[in-house]
């Protein structure tokens, strides 16, 4: 088992999630934000078994996060 962050954004329709240190794209979605973590969840684990464990950035981990909003 690893630690992942996962972003989750909330949009108008529902949840976007995504995974921060994988290569590839993961996403998973829902109507909340349980649902999109699960989605999420399952995307990650079908991503690695199906590429393998390559797919994890070892030489560029992620080590925090900071979320800013800006206004354009």
């Amino acid at each position: 088992m690893r630690e992942i962050r996962v972003v989750i954004e909330r949009h108008e329709d529902g949840f976007v999630a995504y995974p921060i240190g994988l290569l590839g794209v993961v996403v998973g979605e829902g109507d909340t934000v349980e649902e999109a973590l699960a989605d999420v969840t399952g995307a990650i684990t079908f991503h690695v078994e199906t590429f393998g464990t390559a797919v994890w950035e070892s030489d560029n981990r992620v080590l925090d996060v900071e979320l800013r909003t800006t206004h354009v």
